[in-house]
């Protein structure tokens, strides 16, 4: 949104309006002693023209993925966004909807919703979601804290191969509730050690958490996993940080998961930064009611039309604050219309087919990136588009020699993982071509 500046004219019917004779009279309560008496030091005021140019030129300093050869995913992807997404949300129905309070004159925005749950329950496999949640890390905290809810128990188990920052913010949030959390270890195929899980499982045990595909890109067995958590009475809670894998590998619902949780930034929404983000939170229907959030329900109207409401809204600012289920205190509802946009544009053979372009191009760098002089793969199970590279050299130093070249070469994994020293993480989506990824090759090829 531009800023429009106003003229000196604009000032005096403004101030005639409400009353005081000049501007410095809107800071009488102010203390002269506080007041500063002099011009602020910054530059000279520009044009819209000139502003506009220095902006730009600011931006074309940026190192983003439309100029560089950009590898780095761990839980931002950078995937295709179709104009149609855009172009619809920046209807000012939608741009400035907020929370719909009256539903009797928020229907377009309540009916958004309900097609985006719709859809995310399809996508999961699941059979309720809610109306979305700020980010995956804490989509996933409030799934482990819901299992704690609903089971009564304490104890979570948490596999390694989830992603480090949602399991930290998991810690966070039950850090005042007693909650134990147990990890799990990742074995050689890059996914989580099943033996290690059923030893992990007790009765105490309110949930297992797995990532799918996991941190690694690993894909995951979800359905002995599932067994293994149901057989000491747990929930199988499942966060998907890279939903376009769902166009692909079988749904968590499918496999036995109780709670499917995750991010849904690669639905549409572009990397920006690393945000804004969308929090995708799914369940079973007999434990909607310990949903945190907000979940919108189609019903009909004295005249039998159709119509929206907000079906169940669990937060203190809708009901008695010691029955709330999480201080979730708004929800990515622009974010949401952008997923619900995107998947509509898609369809299930849409989707299908980006899946495979980021399965077959990842498979091609992994293959190649994996036989080069001093680089090696670490992990020899399957995985989606992400994969993880172990290196002679130090990562930190391979990473800086590639920036050189404008490549961002991937994650460092000692940042998180001290076993993992040595490796890096590196991602190919369908924005990759094949040239994009030879050029990685090449530069990585000359790094000894």
């Amino acid at each position: 949104m531009r800023y429009i500046p106003i003229t000196e004219q604009d000032r005096r019917q403004m101030l005639e309006a409400i009353g005081p004779g000049s501007v410095e009279d809107l800071f009488a309560d102010v203390p002269e002693t506080l007041r500063l008496r002099r011009a602020l030091r910054i530059p000279a005021a520009l044009s819209e023209a000139e502003l506009t140019k220095h902006l730009r030129a600011l931006s074309d300093r940026n190192a983003d993925a439309d100029r560089w050869n950009t590898f780095l995913g761990a839980g931002c992807y950078d995937h295709f966004s179709p104009a149609i997404i855009t172009h619809l949300i920046q209807r000012g129905e939608f741009l400035t909807a907020y929370t719909p309070y009256q539903p009797e004159i928020s229907q377009g925005t309540l009916q958004a919703l309900f097609e985006y749950q719709t859809l995310v329950c399809q996508l999961t496999g699941m059979e309720v979601s809610n109306a979305s949640m700020y980010e995956g890390a804490s989509a996933t905290a409030e799934g482990i804290l819901m299992a704690h809810r609903i089971t009564g128990r304490s104890e979570v188990v948490v596999a390694r191969a989830v992603h480090p920052e949602y399991r930290q913010v998991a810690r966070t949030y039950a850090a005042q509730l007693g909650v134990a959390f147990r990890e799990i270890e990742f074995t050689d195929a890059g996914t989580t050690d099943l033996e290690a899980v059923k030893q992990g499982l007790t009765p105490q045990t309110a949930c297992l958490v797995v990532q799918y595909p996991n941190f690694f890109g690993g894909v995951e067995d979800l359905a002995p996993l599932a067994e293994a958590a149901h057989a000491v009475g747990a929930l199988f809670v499942v966060c998907v940080a890279e939903p376009i894998a769902l166009g692909l590998l079988k749904s968590p619902g499918e496999c036995g998961a109780d709670l499917v949780t995750g991010e849904g930034q690669a639905l549409g929404t572009g990397m920006n930064y690393g945000g804004p983000a969308l929090g995708l939170f799914a369940t079973r229907e007999r434990f909607v009611r310990h949903m945190p959030g907000r979940l919108v329900g189609e019903t009909v109207d004295r005249q039998g039309r159709t119509g929206y409401v907000l079906t169940l809204a669990t937060r203190e600012q809708h009901i008695r604050r010691e029955k709330a289920t999480s201080n979730i205190c708004t929800s990515e509802s622009l974010i949401a219309l952008m997923a619900a946009i995107y998947l509509v544009s898609m369809g299930p053979q849409g989707l299908r087919a980006v899946a495979l372009q980021n399965l077959r191009k990842a498979a091609y760098a992994k293959e190649r990136l994996g036989s080069l002089d001093g680089l090696g793969t670490r992990f020899n199970g399957p995985t989606f588009n992400e994969f993880v590279l172990r290196t002679k050299k130090k990562p930190a130093a391979v990473l800086k020699r590639l920036l050189k070249r404008e490549i961002v070469g991937g994650l460092d994994l000692s940042r998180f993982y001290p076993e993992l020293k040595d490796c890096l993480l590196v991602c190919v989506t369908e924005q990759k071509s094949r040239e994009q990824i030879n050029a990685l090759v090449t530069a990585l090829g000359g790094v000894r």
